[in-house]
């Protein structure tokens, strides 16, 4: 019978418990965030499990910094069509008309 090594996913999910302690005294409001990370790092465990790290850690990391650099692109994107419809009034036009509606 050959051996079986365990894949990144296990090794990932090895991680996780390994940090629950430290999950469990951040505060509530942090807890949430922290499980988001180890989320974006499962949607890369394909590539990370690939990569066949010594230190599973550190492909862990990479993908929780793909992910964050992929919310900052959309963000601002967000933010320069936000600027141009400024530059253009269109959002300064619908304002008015909420406050003039609001003050009839």
């Amino acid at each position: 019978m050959g051996r079986t090594n365990p894949t990144y996913r296990d090794a990932l999910r090895v991680i996780e418990e390994r940090w629950s302690e430290f999950r469990r005294a951040l505060r509530r409001r942090d807890q949430p965030r922290f499980d988001r990370l180890f989320e974006y790092a499962r949607e890369h465990a394909d590539a990370s499990g690939l990569l066949n790290h010594q230190n599973p850690l550190l492909p862990a990391l990479l993908s929780i910094d793909l992910e964050q650099e992929s919310r900052l692109d959309d963000h601002e994107e967000r933010l320069e069509n936000i600027e141009q419809a400024l530059e253009h009034g269109d959002l300064l036009e619908s304002g008015e008309e909420t406050t003039e509606r609001e003050s009839q």
